[in-house]
């Protein structure tokens, strides 16, 4: 018996229903594993449909199909390595999130997953039926393990792999992305190296899919925690590992360890890959957005010129008669640096047209909120009518902030198809155009250099919707704002914890209030990034709703 095994792993890009397509990307795998003399070519879990694929999967029409794609695979990938790759399995009345073993024209093993997440993004229970714990299958001279994704974060399943005679764990993933997750899974992972004193191959996919980018970082673990190879975030890759086999078992061969950016440059990134990915796989080429002049447009902006290039970007600036001359200069600054379009449409005609069609009913009110939110309105109005005109799909530029509080207007500046920024605090925002402002990398397609100017970093935030107008005249300063609410929304604290934290109980419940009240406007929000654990969409669900309030 051979005393060498070779893997190829395929951390790749799937899209979601594109059944041929990610079969041609799997083939292209397998022929690269071939030339390479793999063993095994080894494909992320649900790869065949795309991951996640929510309520599409319960559609028998879309399982039969991608169960198709599979059996087809088996036959074209015949002559040469296994291959390993996830997709769904329908049996009966049963549904199962699984990993198809194929070789030799054959589907040889079905591995169904049984743990099944059930909470922040992950819906499976809903979804799939749990598969019982089953030993290993053998490629060649080796027998494999292969937890599916949740099945690795429990004990369980590796460890009756383990007692079952599994000599090395392949893990196939569809892990998205939140801040500083690489550590937790390395540490669930090393746990389970741990406990069954095995290698363990931990294959994650990449690419976004509406607001969950998926972010690689493979990685593989030999007896006792050693790492043996990382691969890079968010990069596509197919590369070998080699396996030996020595006295006490199976170990992999030191291989490359791929530099892994911090949290500021891997959230941007995020923000990044999901709009480039949700464009291209939408089948959108250009964006346009509405350019204020303020810090969220600008690193907004930036975010879609990095993503698709300065010449698909289009920024629109709408003055109104409280637009400021320095917002109108900063505005033009941001789109000449980045080399976006810039549009100058001023709101002044429209916005009094719109008055006097009103005057009759508003007559004898005072002029407030309504007011300012016409101007908002309109402003969407137009973007709108540019976007359907143009075919270039609208970006929403609200940070987290004002998503949680309602600081934004429905169907005024929340209108459009994406939002990059939706699930990054105000205060992170501050910071992360001083990172891009800082750095630049080779996955960036816009320009280099000081692309915001620091004014636009440092003058004090504003709607510009009245005279003399200051976000902090509405709401708590962005400090402490941020602050109570990572409490109220990341930490699920009550108010009385944060009153114990320093925090004055009125501002904590004006906060409250806001949040709460703010639901239905989320309902209607566009979709973005997930950069936490607690992004506002599958992770946090709260009903429209609700009267209750924490009087702790």
């Amino acid at each position: 018996m051979s005393d060498k095994f070779r893997l190829t792993l395929a951390q790749l890009n799937p899209t979601v229903g594109a059944l041929a397509d990610n079969a041609a990307k799997a083939r292209d795998a397998w022929e690269q594993g071939r030339d390479a003399g793999a063993d095994l070519v080894a494909l992320p879990e649900m790869f065949i449909t795309g991951y996640q694929v929510q309520d599409l999967v319960m559609k028998p029409a879309f399982t039969a199909d991608a169960m198709r794609h599979i059996e087809q695979l088996a036959k074209d990938c015949a002559d040469g390595p296994a291959l390993a790759i996830g997709g769904p399995y329908a049996d009966g009345d049963k549904l199962y999130n699984a990993y198809y073993i194929l070789q030799g024209d054959k589907i040889i093993r079905r591995v169904l997953k049984h743990h099944l997440p059930n909470e922040t993004v992950f819906d499976e229970k809903r979804l799939f039926d749990s598969g019982d714990p089953a030993g290993p299958y053998s490629i060649g001279n080796i027998r494999i393990g292969s937890p599916i994704c949740e099945d690795a974060w429990h004990e369980d399943v590796a460890e009756t792999l383990t007692e079952t005679g599994a000599e090395i764990l392949l893990i196939p993933n569809g892990s998205p992305y939140f801040r500083n997750k690489l550590d937790v899974r390395m540490n669930i992972m090393v746990a389970r190296v741990t406990e069954n004193d095995l290698p363990l191959v931990y294959l994650n996919m990449v690419g976004g899919q509406d607001d969950q980018v998926f972010d690689g970082a493979s990685f593989v673990l030999n007896p006792g925690g050693e790492l043996a190879l990382l691969l890079p975030p968010f990069e596509e890759v197919v590369t070998q590992v080699d396996f030996t086999r020595e006295a006490d078992g199976w170990r992999a061969v030191k291989a490359d360890l791929a530099p892994q950016p911090d949290e500021w440059e891997q959230d941007y990134r995020v923000m990044v890959e999901a709009l480039r990915d949700y464009m291209r796989k939408t089948g959108f080429k250009k964006v346009l957005l509405g350019l204020s002049g303020g810090i969220d447009s600008a690193i907004v902006a930036t975010i879609a010129a990095d993503a698709l290039g300065p010449e698909n970007v289009r920024c629109v600036m709408l003055p109104s008669e409280y637009t400021s001359q320095s917002s109108l200069e900063d505005a033009q600054e941001i789109a000449e640096n980045l080399g976006c379009r810039y549009d100058y449409v001023p709101i002044s005609e429209g916005r009094k047209a719109i008055t006097n069609t009103l005057a009759p009913l508003f007559e004898g009110t005072e002029e407030g909120l309504t007011e300012e939110n016409i101007q908002s309105r309109l402003r969407g109005l137009l973007l709108m009518a540019l976007s359907n005109k143009f075919g270039e799909m609208l970006l929403t530029t609200g940070n987290k902030s004002e998503v949680a509080v309602g600081y934004a207007t429905i169907y005024g500046d929340m209108a459009g198809g994406y939002n990059p920024l939706k699930d990054m605090y105000k205060t992170r925002v501050f910071e992360t155009c001083r990172w891009r402002n800082a750095n630049h990398r080779n996955w960036m397609a816009g320009p280099a250099g000081e692309v915001i100017p620091p004014r636009v970093i440092d003058k004090p935030p504003s709607a510009e919707l009245r005279e003399d107008q200051r976000d902090d005249d509405s709401l708590p300063p962005y400090e402490v704002l941020d602050a109570i609410l990572t409490g109220l929304v990341d930490d699920e604290k009550s108010v009385a914890e944060l009153v114990t934290e320093g925090f004055d109980r009125a501002v904590v419940k004006k906060v409250e209030h806001l949040l709460y009240i703010s639901e239905y406007k989320r309902f209607q929000s566009a979709p973005g990034p997930r950069l936490t654990m607690r992004s506002f969409w599958l992770d946090r669900r709260y009903p429209i709703v609700n009267r209750w309030r924490d009087e702790s």
